[in-house]
């Protein structure tokens, strides 16, 4: 019983702090929303790792990780909540579309929200603004990339 609970301390502790250093950092590697940042995030994330900085060492970071693991830093990297418009944005230039949600999951979205947040977010140069394009499913506001950024 010693060990488990040490153990599940453990996990918690190094989740704690994986949340921690993608949030803190997600925004120094430029230009964000791109998929150029998130490998610039990850070469840094290799290099502190005491990666040397090589292909090869860089795919063994990689492959060390896990996909679930890049998984989960992925989505921290390109999501964020905004606590004053009570929404959540998905921004991952990997997908199609940029998701934007009330944070409760429960509700609608106004349009008006959704152009405060993408200002907030300084997504608005990067997605389509013409709200015809814009489709709302359910509560999520589905809204393409600029034809630019879906191919980064």
């Amino acid at each position: 019983m010693k060990n488990s609970n040490q153990t599940n301390i453990q996990a918690k502790v190094f989740d704690f702090a994986l949340v921690e250093l993608v949030l803190s950092h997600r925004d120094s590697f430029q230009p964000i929303w791109t998929v150029d940042s998130w490998v610039k995030f990850l070469i840094w994330m290799a290099l502190n790792c005491g990666c040397s900085g090589d292909q090869k060492s860089l795919e063994l970071f990689s492959e060390a990780l896990g996909k679930p693991l890049t998984y989960r830093m992925r989505r921290l990297f390109f999501e964020r909540d905004l606590e004053k418009l009570s929404l959540r944005l998905m921004a991952d230039p990997a997908e199609s579309q940029v998701l934007i949600m009330p944070s409760t999951g429960v509700g609608s979205v106004a349009y008006e929200d959704v152009d405060k947040a993408l200002d907030q977010v300084n997504l608005s140069a990067r997605v389509v603004l013409d709200q015809t394009f814009w489709q709302t499913l359910d509560a999520v506001v589905a809204i393409p990339w600029q034809a630019a950024e879906s191919e980064s």
